[in-house]
């Protein structure tokens, strides 16, 4: 009788399946069985914890006053709820946290008892690190990761994983091993990606810290659409090694792993202790420079800043919620007596080409290599593949269409370099990268002369799920400072505002470029009322100290000014 293997396609759609069912079976059951403290309505005790900062945590706990299992019993009862709400978990490892806080965590450390969250790609010993894809399953890591050692050596508790699209390449968050994360204040839209499992963790208050990472935005995005805090470091800031990922051997624009926080408080308080853990010494990819208090105490005192507004990269005007966000840290920083110029920095729309080009080199096939016949794809990640699985001369026909006959330079643009690279092509483009940040260090440096810069983050607020099938191509905000490798922050201003934010009268859909089109889709100020809306605040290479210091500064003047963006209430 002929035999076939299950693990081929197409038969491999079995396994698939089995899989998916497996793991969410296995997450129900493990949420089912957690002790009864995780399952009893949040107490006044629990409150007492969850308005505490962690660096307050920390003092209790080195001083005896708390209990490191109660703040992890604290934050995994919240976790669970945010779960129940917007499915943000993978991996659920309470009971093995409680272990850890007894018998491996270093009590005595700069983060001494404090539940972390994790983005699912980051390996934790005995589970698995699936990345959304149901191949990875079934194949728990058998150590901890780099990343984990340095945190528990630090005395922080990993306590859950949280949710990510499959193929890492997407702001939606849905996959099929784990379903699909919704945002905390509207279940129709998504928290983000890929780290959106973080963004609505945090933000429905299950965690006060957690790490993701990103290559296109990943980190930013999240805290964009959910409202909360994170910072994009510099490569070799923050260490790498110890997850896994969709794209391996990727470096066209080198993804980042980046700390991520529901307060700005707690976000600058883990960003200094995990550097003060050298991280140099347990991962190799790490620069070996200490936390800089003397760049922080500058910008802290500095009396006068020279800011640059990047209103528009050229490619998608932001949306009126997110034009309107801007101008209220713009109006803040100016009432403060600070300087601030709108710029005209070279192109960000050729950073997008020459950014989109490299990431995607290999022609899709990396992260396609890892499906599973029938395994649902990302509708952003699909529309990628499928522009670059057209036939080169049918594609080059299409091209001219759009430029020249709908006469848009801007899609035409991102079409005309659309196709898998030879090292040979790939080289050249490597070169454009490094002649185009060259060219940005030198605007900066000789001509802008800025302190830092301000951006939307995001051209609009959260996507709608299934959004990005249109909007893909919507990251140039954030894709941009990837390419050039500059310290972000975000920083959660305001909510959508339907009597504010609607689009005006003169709005033409039909007189933007395909990538603006893509994005406008979606915009809709009743629809989004109530979702939260960021700024993007941008130093230079390897200046994290110095952005986080900054975004102090904003904070403090829009509290002067109009008040600080508020925060989802803990159920």
């Amino acid at each position: 009788m002929l035999q076939f293997s299950s693990t081929l396609p197409p038969f491999d759609y079995f396994e698939h399946r089995r899989a998916c069912q497996r793991k969410q079976t296995e997450r129900t059951t493990r949420i089912a069985s957690l002790p009864s403290a995780y399952l009893t309505p949040v107490s006044s005790n629990d409150r007492f914890i969850l308005e505490k900062p962690i660096e307050g945590l920390v003092r209790d706990v080195h001083s005896g006053g708390l209990k490191p299992i109660d703040i992890l019993r604290t934050y995994g009862k919240v976790a669970i709820r945010a779960h129940e709400k917007t499915n943000c978990l993978t991996e659920v490892m309470l009971p093995e946290a409680e272990e850890w806080a007894e018998h491996e965590v270093n009590l005595k450390g700069p983060l001494a008892g404090i539940p972390i969250s994790l983005k699912d790609s980051i390996a934790v010993k005995d589970f698995d690190v699936s990345v959304g894809y149901s191949c990875n399953t079934g194949k728990p890591y058998a150590q901890d990761g780099t990343m984990v050692r340095i945190l528990k050596d630090a005395g922080a508790i990993p306590y859950v994983k949280t949710n990510l699209p499959v193929t890492l390449l997407s702001f939606e968050s849905t996959n099929d091993v784990w379903g699909r994360c919704t945002n905390p204040h509207n279940k129709k839209y998504s928290p983000g990606g890929s780290t959106g499992g973080e963004g609505a963790l945090l933000a429905y208050g299950g965690g006060r810290i957690g790490i993701g990472s990103d290559v296109a935005g990943s980190v930013r995005a999240p805290a964009h659409f959910s409202g909360i805090y994170s910072l994009r470091c510099s490569t070799g800031r923050w260490p790498k090694m110890g997850m896994n990922t969709s794209m391996p051997g990727q470096e066209g624009i080198p993804s980042v792993f980046s700390p991520m926080a529901r307060t700005l408080a707690d976000l600058i308080y883990f960003s200094k202790s995990m550097i003060s853990m050298k991280p140099w010494n347990y991962d190799h990819s790490v620069h070996p420079i200490e936390w800089r208090e003397d760049q922080e105490l500058d910008a802290k005192h500095q009396e006068k800043f020279r800011v640059g507004v990047l209103r528009t990269d050229g490619v998608i005007d932001p949306a009126p919620a997110c034009a309107r966000a801007l101008e209220q840290v713009v109006a803040a920083l100016r009432a403060e007596g600070h300087e601030v110029v709108n710029i005209s920095p070279p192109s960000p729309y050729e950073a997008l080409v020459i950014a989109s080009t490299l990431l995607n080199s290999d022609g899709c096939k990396t992260f396609r290599s890892f499906f599973r016949t029938g395994e649902w794809d990302d509708p952003g990640a699909s529309q990628m593949n499928f522009y670059m699985k057209i036939p080169r001369p049918i594609k080059y026909i299409y091209y001219l269409w759009v430029k020249y006959v709908r006469r848009d330079d801007i899609w035409a643009g991102l079409l005309g370099n659309w196709h898998q690279k030879s090292a040979f092509e790939q080289w050249k483009w490597v070169a454009k990268r490094e002649a185009y940040k060259a060219r940005w260090h030198d605007w900066w440096q000789n001509e802008a002369k800025l302190d830092f810069i301000l951006t939307p983050p995001n051209a609009t607020p959260a996507v709608p799920h299934g959004g990005m099938k249109d909007a893909v191509s919507s990251c140039g905000y954030t894709f941009l400072f990837n390419l050039l490798d500059y310290t972000c922050g975000i920083i959660p201003v305001t909510h959508v505002d339907k009597a504010l934010d609607q689009l005006p009268a003169t709005f033409r859909f039909r007189d933007l470029n395909g990538v603006a089109q893509g994005a406008y889709k979606h915009y809709n100020a009743d629809e989004m009322h109530g979702l939260p809306v960021a700024v993007q605040v941008v130093g230079q290479r390897l200046q994290e100290e110095k952005v986080l210091a900054i975004m102090t500064r904003i904070e403090e003047a829009l509290d002067q000014h109009g008040g600080r963006y508020e925060l989802l209430d803990i159920e």
